[in-house]
């Protein structure tokens, strides 16, 4: 009875597995195999077997997470992708949105579509939005589209039409015809993934979900494969963007659902995590050895980005798409982002990653720039001879050499060098965090932040501090935190259609028989009877008359118009600041949340056997705090044996196997009865 997960990171595999019977957990750690990501899997699969004792043989779930999905198409190592589109709108792909990210950038240009113009296909066919046919479908204009794509050596086939979210018999009836005629193809409609209006956003949705199909179905067979080979032979779970997880099978259908699989396990834990210390708000930040992730959780729901963008930046419009992504701000401030000055003379800290090859510098495998990792282990937080349990050797000659390369023409010291680059590092960092609360009408200071990764607990106390948040948490097992919350996560559907009425008492109980379909879809997707253990969530967008973007409301079944037209008005209120009460509200979007009740992991109440102050405490090590404090001699704890209820104060260094965590002067930890870590400030006396 083993519930085992494994998360694929730009340079760590994780995985963690947990008895359900014993309570007993099972965690390895390997490098990430870039070319063949299930090699890595299949290495802590074998390590924890070989340290640990697990037994496959065991295991009864099995959930997955990685960067498959969103490495193909950030490398645009995708497929070979054609379009077939409504006649005339071939360009849509290419068009875009007018809006520039920057402004006043004269230089500017859109991404280049994932489909060449000579692969998107027109066919003559319209259907108006009201979902009537206009323009019966002229099946003959597939003939030499078929034949193109036979001479281009196509492998997937993309088919939008205009307005197919209201009506999607002519895609249905194209989409199959293609099927039969090239059954060696992928063939993908649009209405398969999403029933939204707005053309721009559902070609890329649909175009991006067949560009990297055929990759996600071949990488799954190649892990079932492996993983039946291991005897494990259980039912097999992906890790979904939108918090939840899904069946491989289901999750090859709509691959895109998978774009930020990884992070989302961290963002599941992180509401597993508040819900045990009783906190509905949580901000959640993991710092990887590629990136840092944050994101919000907001009425103990991880909140979901209905405007996602794929490689969006401050420059980069990226690519929107239409799928359930939850709210991650992503930069690239992980533990193995390198060090570098730019042509200004500025210090500059990411984007780019050494990776797990070479990796930092003080990994010793060659790798010479310096990194956030060779910073935090110069100023002495991390110990270079019990780094990850001790599993690896830090070389900290390398690191302060490879730091040097910074400090030199900086005119700095080497540990004055570092510093800088961890203060970059939390720059970034703080600015992210605000993205996601802030900016968008939340207080940091209403939040329990929850910090995990191998780099994230170094680093929390500081920026807990600088948020002012009700306390920085630091979970078990932080450094293989986003494998941990696969195991907190419970199968979830999102549903979204499109649906324009104004808003009155007619078009109330037309949304609920609306929301009474959507439940019978969730019904079938998870294959169960109504009297399945199912929650349900209702949420409408809407917006005032004359608006081109709305925004969601929760909406409650036995609602009357009166009462959502105040949710919605206290919704947009929150989002842009005001509120037109008589103004006339207009229905866009319905969006159904559907989460199948689950067992989840657990948190046991720790042993109290051999667990005190004294028998926690290792040693001291001298951690340099800055030109103004200078090196300070700080207390190093196993927290392992730290007891559950008892205060102390910083500065304090906790080590562990996945991570170390680092408490400042004036501030005040504590770990709870089931392990978890929380720092608050002020002293013990004071509070």
């Amino acid at each position: 009875m083993i519930r085992l997960a494994t998360d694929v990171g730009g340079t760590f595999t994780d995985l963690v597995g947990y008895d359900e019977r014993t309570g007993e957990l099972f965690t390895a750690k390997s490098l990430t195999t870039v070319d063949d990501q299930s090699l890595g899997v299949l290495a802590a699969i074998t390590m924890s077997e070989q340290r640990d004792g697990l037994r496959a043989r065991d295991v009864t779930f099995f959930a997955h997470g990685g960067t498959t999905v969103i490495n193909a198409i950030t490398e645009r190592k995708g497929v070979r992708t054609a379009l077939v589109t409504t006649a005339g709108f071939r360009d849509v792909l290419e068009i875009g949105r007018g809006n520039r990210p920057d402004l006043y950038n004269l230089q500017f240009h859109s991404p280049e579509p994932f489909v060449p113009r000579h692969l998107r296909f027109e066919v003559r066919e319209r259907i108006a939005s009201s979902g009537n046919v206009l323009t019966p479908v002229e099946l003959d204009d597939l003939r030499p589209i078929i034949q193109s794509c036979r001479e281009q050596q196509v492998e997937a086939i993309a088919v939008l039409f205009l307005h197919s979210y209201a009506n999607p018999e002519h895609e249905i009836l194209c989409a199959d015809i293609l099927a039969d005629a090239l059954p060696e193809l992928t063939v993908c409609a649009s209405h398969e993934v999403s029933r939204q209006w707005r053309e721009y956003e559902r070609s890329n949705t649909v175009v991006l979900n067949a560009y990297v199909q055929p990759i996600i179905r071949h990488y799954f067979a190649r892990l079932e494969a492996a993983l039946t080979d291991r005897d494990l032979t259980c039912p097999y779970y992906a890790m979904q963007s939108n918090g939840g997880i899904s069946t491989f099978d289901q999750a090859t259908r709509s691959p895109l659902t998978l774009v930020e699989s990884g992070p989302a396990g961290g963002i599941a834990g992180a509401a597993r995590i508040g819900a045990a210390i009783g906190e509905r708000e949580v901000l959640s930040l993991d710092v990887g050895g590629t990136t840092a992730k944050c994101s919000l959780i907001h009425d103990s729901r991880p909140t979901l980005n209905a405007e996602y963008r794929l490689e969006h930046t401050r420059i980069e419009p990226g690519h929107a798409v239409q799928v359930p992504v939850v709210d991650i701000v992503e930069i690239g401030s992980g533990g193995g982002s390198i060090a570098w000055i730019d042509e200004r003379g500025a210090l500059r800290v990411g984007p780019h990653s050494a990776g797990s090859t070479p990796g930092p510098a003080c990994y010793g495998r060659g790798g010479t720039k310096p990194t956030l990792s060779d910073a935090i282990l110069t100023i002495g937080i991390f110990d270079p001879a019990n780094f990850a349990g001790g599993t690896m050797a830090l070389d900290i000659a390398k690191a302060a050499q490879a730091i040097a390369t910074i400090a030199n023409p900086l005119g700095m010291s080497v540990e004055d060098a570092a510093m800088a680059i961890i203060e970059i590092a939390h720059a970034n960092m703080i600015n992210a965090l605000k993205l996601v609360t802030v900016q968008r009408g939340h207080d940091p200071r209403d939040a329990a932040f929850v910090v995990s990764g191998g780099a994230g607990p170094a680093l929390a106390a500081r920026l807990g501090r600088d948020l002012s948040v009700k306390a920085t948490v630091v979970p078990p097992h932080p450094g293989i935190f986003s494998a941990w919350g696969m195991l907190a996560a419970e199968p979830r559907a999102d549903f979204r259609a499109t649906w324009f009425c104004p808003l009155d008492e007619a078009a109330v109980c037309e949304l609920s028989r609306r929301f009474l379909q959507m439940e019978e879809e969730a019904i079938a997707y998870f294959a169960k009877g109504r009297d399945a253990a199912i929650q349900f969530t209702y949420r409408v967008e809407a917006r005032y008359r004359g608006q081109e973007h709305g925004v969601f409301a929760l909406f409650l079944r036995g609602d009357d118009a009166a009462a959502f037209a105040d949710r919605f008005h206290a919704a947009h209120e929150k989002a842009y600041s005001f509120r037109l009460p008589g103004s006339p509200i207009e229905i866009t979007t319905l969006h159904l949340e559907a989460v199948l009740s689950g067992p989840v992991i657990a948190l046991p109440k720790m042993l109290r056997a051999g667990r005190s102050l004294e028998a926690g405490r290792t040693g001291t090590r001298n951690v340099y705090f800055g030109t103004t404090r200078g090196w300070l001699n700080c207390p190093v704890f196993d927290r392992s044996r730290l007891p559950a209820g008892e205060r102390f104060e910083g500065p304090a260094i906790i080590e562990e196997a996945t991570a170390t965590t680092l408490v400042l002067e004036d501030q005040v930890i504590e770990m709870t009865e089931t392990g978890i870590l929380v720092i608050r400030e002020g002293s013990p006396t004071a509070r």
